[in-house]
């Protein structure tokens, strides 16, 4: 009896091959989550660098291939040189300088390419296992459809750029490609969040409902992101907490662009105003919402996932002021948009494990 004791004490530190495999789809599902951030950060690079438009064509399958001899380099640096952002930005640029934009361009390109490799080959894996459920699958399939549409949402974003008179792409398509990425990277949070073994206490349902909250003020504030680099309000009125000498310019200067509705888009000084407004909207409500977490649960994990995200949101407000202020170096305004996504996963975790 002694022996069979002693046997069945080891139980309990076996891992079954369920519970192998959930840890397996729980990985792989962040590891996603961790490869969408690496594209939203290269994608910010890009746009950082001027580096979009670099490359003229979109060729799904044979894109993945640069060129390989200096004629082609050549090749593919004329078509660059007969756009207008080469003729009104870059003229006289260097074969050296234009390989450095395309590399970056080709670099997004081909992180999205691995990024559906990285999802499919092993969704479809999984699934033949049974590791994956279909009604998970079939979440997973429309994530990944999402995945589809960024892609070609990402080249009419480009071809706008190409368009005449355009050195750049438009602002609302880039905002539309930021706004999908965030989706995506959402959806697969929550999903991943969903898979924790954990088993998570009830919170109370104003915590619940406040983590909405949140996570809705954050993804629309990251939407105003967008436009603001789109439109490249971050390198104007490079002053706080002033702008123009005032809270906020004249409505004269912020209602300028006729139609109306434009204004919100291509108008640089309320595009920015509206994105300094929402950011001291989201840090006060973070605050409140930390401080009710912590007095319905003192010490709990909603109080503390509520307090770890109040501290991030008050330092992604002092790293945009930061970058405001240096009139958007490319490290700073490459980190504020990394630790917006950072702050997204971190958000929607919050809320998948916050529900009442």
């Amino acid at each position: 009896m002694t022996t069979l004791a002693a046997g069945t004490q080891a139980l309990p530190h076996q891992t079954t091959p369920a519970v192998q495999a959930s840890a397996a789809v729980r990985a792989w599902i962040w590891t996603i989550v961790a490869l969408v951030v690496t594209m939203v950060a290269v994608g910010g690079a890009t746009r950082l660098t001027g580096s979009g438009l670099s490359i003229t064509e979109w060729k799904p399958v044979t894109g993945a291939i640069p060129p390989l001899s200096h004629e082609a380099w050549i090749a593919e640096f004329e078509k660059y040189r007969q756009i207008d952002q080469y003729r009104l930005m870059n003229a006289g640029m260097s074969l050296a300088e234009f390989q450095f934009i395309y590399w970056w361009e080709w670099g997004h390109r081909q992180l999205g390419r691995l990024l559906g490799f990285v999802f499919f080959i092993p969704l479809v894996w999984f699934w033949l296992k049974g590791a994956v459920k279909t009604p998970l699958a079939l979440t997973l399939i429309g994530i990944g459809a999402l995945g589809g549409l960024q892609a070609t949402v990402g080249w009419i974003m480009v071809a706008s750029g190409l368009e005449p008179g355009m050195t750049a792409v438009a602002p609302i398509k880039l905002t539309l490609h930021l706004t999908i990425a965030s989706v995506i990277l959402a959806g697969l949070a929550w999903v991943a969040t969903g898979l924790s073994p954990r088993e998570r206490p009830a919170v109370a349902p104003a915590v619940a409902l406040g983590a909405k909250i949140l996570f809705g003020l954050l993804f629309f504030q990251i939407a105003l992101g967008g436009l603001v680099a789109g439109s490249k309000a971050g390198f104007t009125f490079n002053t706080w907490p002033l702008m123009d000498g005032g809270f906020a310019p004249p409505l004269a200067t912020l209602f300028a662009v006729d139609p109306l509705v434009e204004n919100f888009v291509d108008n640089v000084a309320l595009v920015q105003l509206n994105h300094r407004l929402v950011a001291y909207l989201l840090l006060g409500f973070a605050i409140w919402h930390a401080v009710s977490a912590w007095r319905a649960g003192p010490g709990s994990a909603a109080g503390k996932r509520a307090v770890a995200l109040a501290g991030m949101t008050a330092a992604q407000a002092a790293l945009g002021i930061v970058t405001l202020l240096l009139v958007v170096p490319l490290w700073a305004g490459l980190a504020h948009q990394v630790f917006a996504m950072l702050i997204l996963v971190m958000a929607v975790a919050h809320m998948r494990a916050s529900r009442a």
